[in-house]
């Protein structure tokens, strides 16, 4: 199924900033908190856990398109059939966090289910981390064929602290970026690169040739909702380039950071 409009837009400019609640995070009010500050702070859409009392209590309080999160097939069109923008399948971190991986056959299959149960939907996949860089291209080939309509990437990025210099920044979305541009190269949907990613990293996943961002782990360092809608606009912000730019890293640290705050080593 095609993709919801505002998506679509911000995917053709490359300035998709998705705001992610979190696949397992069915505490209503940290919910609403956060799609509120995606609202406020210009976020494309939000993704939130497949839980259909969630997703009405958030429809209720937000025109944001709203993408829920599962790997349960059931879960995913229930929340289609009760009004959900988009599905995906993952995020996988709290999986793996409890010893579970997902071998590609696993993911596909997940997404042939959840197809032949919603075929207008509009579906989104995250590639495990786990699988070797070639076999993350085999698979989002097949996914791509299969009709799923956009790709998402992910690394190992939330177990990382915050950064706040570019290289530090670089360094935690390292496995998400190299996925991004690996995929890239084949593909001809829309790659989301998620996982670790903030404000300075954003723009290289943009330059890598992803349609846009994810973002939930660097908001997990704001106090308030005024923080956080603040630390989302500072993403759409650095997603403000022509996406035609390529900006080199002299760019990038001359635009987005002091420079004197960390020394380069050659």
């Amino acid at each position: 199924m095609p993709l919801h409009h505002r998506i679509d837009s911000a995917a053709k400019k490359q300035q998709i900033v998705k705001i992610i609640a979190g696949l397992s995070n069915f505490n209503l009010q940290q919910v609403i908190t956060r799609v509120k500050a995606a609202e406020i702070g210009g976020a494309t859409y939000v993704d939130i856990a497949a839980n259909t009392s969630i997703l009405f209590e958030v429809k209720k309080i937000s025109s944001l398109p709203i993408c829920v999160s599962s790997i349960n097939p059931y879960e995913l069109a229930d929340c289609f059939n009760a009004g959900a923008d988009m599905l995906e399948i993952g995020n996988f971190d709290i999986f793996y966090k409890q010893g579970m991986n997902f071998s590609a056959q696993q993911v596909l299959a997940l997404a042939q289910k959840t197809i032949n149960l919603v075929p207008s939907a509009s579906i989104c996949v995250t590639i495990p981390h786990t699988l070797l860089l070639h076999d993350q291209v085999v698979l989002s080939k097949k996914l791509e064929l299969l009709g799923v309509d956009m790709i998402q990437t992910e690394g190992v990025g939330s177990k990382f602290k915050l950064c706040n210099n570019l290289l530090g920044s670089i360094n935690r979305a390292s496995a998400s970026l190299s996925s991004t541009y690996a995929l890239i190269q084949d593909l001809s949907i829309p790659i989301i690169s998620a996982s670790g990613i903030t404000p300075l990293s954003a723009p290289v996943a943009v330059s890598y040739g992803a349609s846009g961002v994810g973002i939930g782990s660097f908001l997990s360092f704001c106090d308030s909702l005024l923080d956080v809608s603040i630390s989302i606009d500072s993403i759409v912000r650095s997603l403000s380039y022509p996406s035609d730019t390529h900006l080199t890293m002299t760019d990038l640290l001359l635009s987005s950071i002091n420079v004197n705050t960390f020394s380069i080593v050659h």
